[in-house]
């Protein structure tokens, strides 16, 4: 199995655009990421039909619409600072710890 490290270019809460697939050019907000299968579900982005059985929560069940997850390969971060899809790099802070960087401005996007 392939190595992975515990630092994800991609996080929580992060503005995203989509760059493969049927969902291509569309931008959304990660709601969720899934780190052991390098996944992100995206607000508004690859929605599935799921049926659901009835349960506490959805009295009826039937066919419900959801996100599924997409692969972190097919997202790009887009900065807060210049609005641009960007690669994201990582750098030492005065204190020692490392966040992230807009690769196009040089701004730093973690808050």
């Amino acid at each position: 199995m392939k190595k992975t490290s515990n630092k994800l270019a991609i996080k929580r809460e992060d503005q995203v655009k989509v760059l493969t697939g049927k969902e291509v050019g569309k931008t959304g907000k990660v709601l969720k990421i899934i780190p052991q299968k390098q996944r992100a579900i995206v607000e508004g982005i690859n929605f599935i039909k799921k049926a659901e059985r009835p349960s506490q929560r959805m009295q009826k069940g039937g066919i419900v619409e959801k996100e599924a997850p997409v692969h972190l390969s097919n997202l790009m971060v887009i900065c807060k600072h210049c609005n641009k899809p960007t690669r994201i790099g990582r750098t030492k802070v005065d204190d020692g710890f490392s966040v992230r960087v807009c690769k196009k401005c040089g701004e730093i996007i973690d808050k």
